[in-house]
């Protein structure tokens, strides 16, 4: 994950700085936009990719009252600035009726205030940083990585049983309150607290071993991390080379993948992630059933951001073939506003936009185990894990 602070402010009022932009009319394309890292450090192409692929089969249905989607997917490059312009030039320049299918590590804390100046809003296909879930014009589709946090911890104490958690935490930007908070959410549900927390742990680390060597001498059992998949397998590695072979891994959906659970031989006591959407490695699975067949025929690989993009462009429809009268920028938002919650198979949680001033509302995870010597993520439950209400 790129350090992206050093620009943040300056970038923060070029998105503000913009002016507003008309909607779509009446007549002639709706256009929906979205602002994605499709080049730089780290890439998520597939949740625009998977958008993309929902909106070209209802364009071959015939539309959307007649009317086809244009869909644009800006690259934000992980940058700020391009963040920032990306935003203004879907938005302000091609006057888009809503974003939908947004995938990227920033975009939401660089273009929340302008999205709010411009009266548009926003559904994720992934949220990623704070602002993605604290903004009264962005709703992601996924649950995020401080929910993911929560229930990883709900299930290695009160489902594995599991004592002497730890926590080491990357933290990139203004992250660490946010994770800060998950935790003392699972503190406040279940009464516990962690046995160790180190969040000096740096991202893209060339060498973990310090971090693991102090995480084993504080007597950790069990571990969460929030990393991205080359550090993780680093880190396992690392307790690995010290010979820590019994440690549990509570991990987030940020390491599920194929490419991850085919790097990893020795997975100490288990891998365990509570999977933001039904898990995709479970090829029979009844749910995934239409999302795969739309994947496969527009050869979008098969991950958590794919099924986020299609996720988000599957309601953003229902909610687009319910409206009466002209798609605009105000009228999408006014419907957006007041829809009914929409229930899928994919997920835990029913997706509603509404009137709120944030929106974190997805508390539900598939638990799935990576065991040791099966390169092979596997069903570890029988139905969602979800965050207790209060």
């Amino acid at each position: 994950m790129r350090k992206v602070l050093p620009t943040l402010a300056a970038a923060v009022l070029l998105a503000t700085a913009g002016c507003a932009g008309s909607d779509a009319g009446s007549s002639g394309p709706i256009v929906v936009g979205s602002v994605n890292a499709l080049s730089g450090a780290a890439t998520f192409p597939e949740s625009s990719q998977a958008a993309k692929a929902v909106f070209d089969a209802a364009n071959a249905a015939g539309g959307v009252n007649g009317r086809k989607i244009e869909y644009k997917a800006i690259d934000d490059k992980g940058d700020p600035a391009a963040a920032a312009a990306a935003a203004r030039e879907v938005v302000g320049g091609d006057s888009a009726v809503a974003l939908v299918g947004s995938s990227s590590l920033i975009e939401c804390e660089i273009n929340e205030k302008y999205y709010e100046q411009q009266k548009i809003l926003s559904m994720p296909g992934i949220g990623v940083d704070p602002a993605c879930f604290s903004s009264p014009n962005i709703a992601p589709v996924n649950v995020g990585p401080f929910h993911d946090m929560t229930l990883t911890l709900l299930y290695g104490t009160e489902v594995l049983k599991l004592d002497d958690v730890c926590a080491l935490l990357e933290i990139a930007g203004n992250t660490l309150p946010a994770y800060q908070a998950a935790i003392g959410e699972w503190t406040k549900i279940t009464g516990k607290k962690l046995k160790y927390v180190d969040s000096t742990v740096p991202y893209g680390g060339s060498d973990y071993t310090p971090y693991i060597v102090k995480a084993r001498a504080a007597g950790c059992k069990a571990i969460t991390v929030n990393p991205v998949e080359p550090d993780s397998i680093g880190q396992l590695k690392a307790a690995q080379a010290q010979g820590w072979t019994d440690v549990t891994w509570l991990l987030l959906t940020s390491v599920y993948s194929e490419n991850y659970a085919k790097a990893i031989s020795n997975a100490g006591a288990g891998v365990y992630v509570p999977a933001e959407f039904y898990p995709f490695t479970d090829a029979t699975a009844a749910a995934n059933q239409e999302w795969r067949d739309l994947m496969a025929k527009n050869k979008i690989p098969l991950t958590s951001f794919s099924q986020g993009g299609y996720l988000a462009a599957k309601y953003f429809l229902a909610v687009l073939r319910g409206m009466k009268g002209d798609i605009t920028r105000e009228t999408v938002t006014k419907a957006l506003r007041e829809m009914k919650p929409i229930s899928d198979p994919m997920v835990g949680t029913p997706y509603v936009f509404g009137p709120a001033q944030a929106h974190h509302d997805n508390t539900a995870g598939w638990p799935i185990k990576l065991a040791t010597g099966t390169n092979k993520w596997e069903l570890s439950a029988r139905d969602w894990l979800r965050i207790p209400k209060p």
